[in-house]
Order: structure tokens, then C-alpha cells, then sequence
């Protein structure tokens, strides 16, 4: 069981450890009473943080039991989503390039 925490390649690196914390926090606050969230929360609680382009982001904005995130130092523009915990994820979430520094 793992949360998804899903950033645009566009973010600036020095943002994303940041974004992330918050997402995560925001993500746990929208779900606390959802029965895979409590699992979850009580466990390992296991996230991983994956970069996506602006298309894929607003793809998976479609996808069900996901907190949206944006950032005032960026004029609030989206930046991230984060997805409830669960055991099972869509099949496409196993393709997400994992995020890692690109020093931008």
C-alpha cells in the first residue's frame, strides 16, 4: 500500500521535496476517515513522488480519490497530485518516471 504523489516535470527542483511534504499532509487531512487511509496511515505508510509532463498531469486529474495542489510561489499554478492510498492502482500508474533532482 503506497500513496502516489504525482509533480509536473516543469517545478523547479528546489520546490519539490516542499510540494511533496505538503501533498502528502493534504492528501492524509482529505482521507483521514477513508478505511484505506487508516491501513495506510498505521502501517509503513510507503509514498513515492513521480514526475509527469502538463498532458499526463491532466490526465490523471481524472483519476478517482486525489487531492489537486498548487503553489503561491508559482501565481498558484498546479503542481501536484496526490492519491489515497491503496492496494491496487490503475496500470498506468506502474509506467510514472519516479522524480529525480535535474539540478533546474
Amino acid at each position: 500500500m503506497k500513496m502516489y504523489i504525482i509533480i509536473k516535470d516543469t517545478i523547479p527542483d528546489k520546490l519539490v521535496p516542499v510540494i511533496s511534504a505538503h501533498a502528502s499532509l493534504a492528501c492524509y487531512k482529505r482521507f483521514e476517515n477513508n478505511e484505506d487511509m487508516i491501513k495506510w496511515i498505521n502501517g509503513v505508510f510507503k509514498k513515492v513522488v513521480c514526475v509527469v509532463d502538463e498532458i499526463d498531469f491532466d490526465n490523471y486529474k481524472n483519476e478517482a480519490d486525489s487531492v489537486l495542489l498548487t503553489e503561491s510561489s508559482l501565481d498558484n499554478k498546479e503542481v501536484c497530485l496526490a492519491f489515497c492510498p491503496r492496494e491496487e492502482y490503475p496500470k498506468k500508474f506502474k509506467y510514472l518516471k519516479m522524480w529525480t533532482p535535474q539540478n533546474n
